[in-house]
Order: structure tokens, then C-alpha cells, then sequence
């Protein structure tokens, strides 16, 4: 697909400034994983800033200036400060966005059934630009000056308009006090509206990440706080229509667009930003992919414990009330336009536990195309094939990660699922009790890099016994390692895994495993 060869590189691009930020800021506050969060984190210091700056603003063709002018200078300590500050988290809420879409088509995470996000995050994308050319306009300096003599002949292009709006900016007198009455009125709408669509936009993203770690959202304003005290925002000479300035500096975040259209002028600029929204809208299906079949509940076996609803990333599972004569409330039911088919509600399922040899598995919800029953069978059929002579390792690792199948490691077992999240840890209990493993390896994208979100997140926490479901059986955790790994890491996560297997023998056997509710799964 050609979309790789733009996408690989990206991808190794991002993995290795992931990796970079691990060391400058610790995994925890890896900005990387929080380019959303660090979005509105940066759009509350833009609104928190923009209602003291409305306070102390005259809405007039001499006011406007002077009253920016007047707590710029006079008032640096602190109307100074929040001017500052509401200009460069504007541009770093620009800069978090491009990052935050850049990544996202890198990683793939722009298609299937994340095309609503993507789609709404367009539109979200050209709003914000705006939002930022009109906050420029309401200084009225030479810089707001030029952009609104290119601004007008720019929408001149279009005959829509009676008359051309360039000449309103042709003489002093051709701009009146309402002209920022408007001005200041879009600037307060357009950002509420774009409030709307950041909600619309998680409206499909199950415990979507809002706010950013106390720790980096600390950090980020001081970094902004510092920036403001050292490099202050200042105006332009006052504007002044009788003459065409001579040196604007441009805010390169927003103003981009400007310098192209002196260039080249207003047509191929529109041709340009039409091709562009275009494209970004129909990326998710270039080209059209096939995707799994998504999950499917067996009445007979859901309980309605809502586990699945809770751990579902894309929030693809409801649940309604029963109509049948089953003894509980509620049924889970899937949206199969909003499934992924990550599996990860297989995980969270209760009704399987305990797993057994013979049984067939029956669970509350499983993915057609890799049930639990036929992974069950996979994993005991993988380590029946191993040979004797080393200890027999099961590793389980994600499509989206190190590709597990390649790495042919000598006593281990791979499985490759859609997402390390799927595997339930009554399936770890069996393997190391029924299934012939000497000891259990999960490897996958993990908590902020994982490509479904939040399959590493509960990964972790059903192993540490805080979230359901979670292991039967107290055995020694020794047996177990769970080693999170990018596509880069490969070569290091190898060496993990000889190392894990290479210490098993010396480990406690199955005397070590002791029964935590009596039930006996021979």
C-alpha cells in the first residue's frame, strides 16, 4: 500500500521521540501519549487567559490597540502575563493538534471505526486556524492590518459578496467600531463551537483521556509561564490604512496560509485548501480495507455483568434490559459499526472462568473469526509442539506490536492476537496448570502507545487483581512477565524473552500454585 511507505517512516519517527521523551520526562508524563489531553489542557489556558483579556478590551477602531497596548506595558506583571500566555498556548494548542493528527495517521489509527473521530477532527482542525486569524485581527496592528487586506481580497475571489470587501480597508474612515463589535463576538462563538466538536469528537471513545498527568499539565504551564516572562507578547506599530507596512512578523502556527496567497495568489490557495479538507475526509477509506467480524454475545451465557461495556474502548457495547426469561436484568449488546474487533471484551468476560480441558468454551461475547474456544486450542496445540528439552514458554504479543511470529526463540510458543487485551487471565492459569507451559509471556503496545487504547491498561490491572476479571490461582508471579514493546524495541524485548525462559527452571513447579476458592479444574 503506498500509504505505507509515507506511514513506516512516521511511525519509526515517532517511536524514536517516544523513547526520548521516556528518558527526559519518565513513561508516566511521555507527552507523546497525551497529545489530546494536552489539546484541551492547552484550550482552558487559552479561555482562562481570553475572559480577563475581553474584560480590559474596548471594542472600537482607536480602543482596540490602546487597550491591548495599555496592559502590555503598563501592566506587564500581569495583563502582560495573560496576554502572553493566551498567545502561546494558542500556539501550543496548534502545535499539539498537528502532532496529535500527524501520529494518529502514522500509527493507522485514523480508519475503521475511528473514522468518526478523524472526520470531525477536520473541520475542528480549520476552526481552530480561524479561531486564531480572528484573535489576531482584534490587536489592530500592522499585523492585523496586512491579514485583513489579505483576508478580504482572499474571500474577493469568490463574486458572492455585492460589493468587494477589500474596501473596507481602503481609507481610515471606510472602518467603523462595529467592525470589532463583530470581531470580538466570533472570537467568543467560534471557540464555544469548537468546544462542541471536541466533545463530538470523543462521542465514540470509551474513557477518553481529557485531562493530562498532573505532573506534565504542571510542567506545560510552567514551560508556557517561562516563555511568556522571557519572550513577551508584543504589538505591531498601530494600523494605519493610509499606509502598507513595511516588516510584519508572522506567527507561522496560524498566519501560514498568508505568505501563499502573496505568492500565488487567492485561486490556487483555494484550490489548495479544498484538495487538502478532501483528502483528510476520505483518508479512512483509502484505500477500503476488510475488517474482522465484529463481537457477538451469546444470550444463554451473558449475565449482564456489564464488564464488557465498562472495558470497551470504542464504547461499542450497550447494554439493554432482557426480554426473555433469563434470570438477569440486562443483556450485552454489540454496535458492529462501532467494534473494532479487538477482542479486549473477551478478556473482560466472567462466564468462562475457570477454563477447562475438555470442555467446549462458551462465553458471554467472543470474536467470530478467533474464538476463545479455537484460542484455547491454538495455545495448547502451540506448546504441545515445543520440545522437551527447555522450558516451554507462551507468548502472547499484538498484531499492532513486535510481530511475535518472527522472532522463532527455541522453547517458545507464540500466539498473535488483535490485542494482548483479549487474553483472559483465566486463560494465563490454565496454560501454566492444564496447558503444558512452563511459564506465561505477554508482550503488546501498551498504555499509551496501545493501538486499542486501553488493552494494556487492563492487561495490567487483571493481573495485579485490581480489575476484573483476574486470576483464580495465587502462583508465583515469576512464572508470568508482562514486557510492553514497540515495533522498535524487537531486538531487546528477544533478549527478555531468553532470559525469562532461561530462569523457569529454577522456579518453584505446580506445588507453588495454590487454590483460592477450592474449585478443581481436572
Amino acid at each position: 500500500m503506498v500509504l505505507g511507505y509515507i506511514q513506516r517512516p512516521m511511525e519509526w519517527a515517532f517511536e524514536k521521540a517516544e523513547l526520548g521523551f521516556d528518558v527526559l520526562f519518565g513513561r508516566a508524563w511521555n507527552p507523546l501519549f497525551y497529545l489530546g489531553a494536552l489539546c484541551y489542557f492547552n484550550f482552558w489556558i487559552v479561555a482562562a487567559s481570553g475572559i480577563y483579556l475581553y474584560i480590559v478590551f474596548e471594542t472600537s477602531v482607536l480602543g482596540a490597540y490602546n487597550s491591548i497596548e495599555a496592559i502590555t506595558q503598563e501592566q506587564w506583571y500581569f495583563g502582560g502575563i495573560m496576554r502572553s500566555l493566551h498567545r502561546y498556548a494558542s500556539d501550543a494548542l496548534m502545535l499539539t493538534t498537528m502532532i496529535h493528527l500527524l501520529r494518529e495517521f502514522a500509527l493507522d489509527r485514523y480508519r475503521g471505526v475511528r473514522w468518526f473521530s478523524w472526520v470531525v477532527g477536520v473541520p475542528m482542525l480549520w476552526l481552530l486556524i480561524i479561531c486564531g486569524i480572528n484573535g489576531y485581527w482584534l490587536v489592530w496592528d500592522e499585523l492585523a492590518q496586512m491579514i485583513a487586506v489579505w483576508t478580504a481580497e482572499f474571500l474577493d475571489w469568490f463574486p458572492i459578496f455585492g460589493e468587494p470587501i477589500a474596501r473596507n480597508f481602503l481609507t481610515k474612515g471606510s472602518l467603523g467600531d462595529r467592525f470589532f463589535s463583530l470581531l470580538i463576538f466570533l472570537h467568543i462563538a467560534l471557540p464555544l463551537i469548537l468546544l462542541l466538536l471536541m466533545w463530538i469528537h470523543l462521542q465514540r471513545m470509551n474513557r477518553a483521556r481529557i485531562n493530562p498527568p498532573m505532573g506534565l499539565a504542571i510542567g506545560t504551564f510552567l514551560m508556557l509561564l517561562v516563555l511568556s516572562l522571557i519572550y513577551p507578547a508584543v504589538s505591531h506599530p498601530q494600523a494605519d490604512l493610509s499606509h502598507v507596512p513595511e516588516v510584519i512578523h508572522l506567527d507561522w502556527f496560524y498566519l501560514f496560509v498568508y505568505p501563499m496567497i502573496d505568492l500565488w495568489s487567492a485561486g490556487p490557495v483555494w484550490a489548495l485548501i479544498y484538495g487538502v479538507t478532501g483528502l483528510l475526509i476520505v483518508m479512512p477509506w483509502l484505500p477500503k480495507e476488510k475488517y474482522d467480524a465484529p463481537a457477538v454475545v451469546n444470550p444463554d451465557q451473558c449475565n449482564g455483568c456489564e464488564r464488557c461495556f465498562d472495558d470497551c474502548p470504542y464504547g461499542a457495547v450497550i447494554m439493554q434490559l432482557r426480554e426473555d426469561d433469563s434470570p438477569y436484568e440486562k443483556i450485552a449488546v454489540v454496535n458492529a459499526d462501532a467494534c473494532a474487533a479487538c477482542g479486549i471484551c473477551v478478556g473482560s468476560c466472567p462466564t468462562h472462568t475457570p477454563l477447562r480441558r475438555g470442555d467446549h468454551i462458551t462465553t458471554g461475547i467472543d470474536l467470530p473469526d478467533l474464538s476463545l474456544h479455537q484460542l484455547r486450542g491454538q495455545c495448547v496445540a502451540s506448546v504441545a509442539g515445543l520440545p522437551d528439552d527447555t522450558p516451554k514458554v507462551i507468548l502472547f504479543g499484538c498484531a499492532r506490536a513486535v510481530q511475535v511470529e518472527a522472532m522463532n526463540i527455541p522453547g517458545v510458543a507464540t500466539v498473535e492476537l488483535p490485542c494482548t487485551g483479549m487474553v483472559p487471565p483465566s486463560l494465563l492459569d490454565f496454560m501454566l496448570r492444564r496447558g503444558g507451559a512452563d511459564g506465561v509471556f505477554l508482550t503488546g503496545c501498551g498504555d499509551g502507545e496501545c493501538f486499542h487504547r486501553l488493552g494494556g491498561r487492563w492487561v495490567e490491572e487483571r493481573l495485579d487483581g485490581t480489575r476484573e476479571t483476574y486470576l483464580r490461582t495465587k502462583f508465583s508471579k515469576k512464572r508470568i512477565r508482562l514486557d510492553w514493546a514497540s515495533s522498535a524495541d524487537g531486538d531487546r524485548l528477544k533478549e527478555d524473552i531468553i532470559a525469562f525462559r532461561d530462569s523457569l527452571p529454577g522456579l518453584p513447579d505446580e506445588s507453588d500454585l495454590v487454590e483460592t476458592n477450592g474449585v478443581d479444574e481436572t
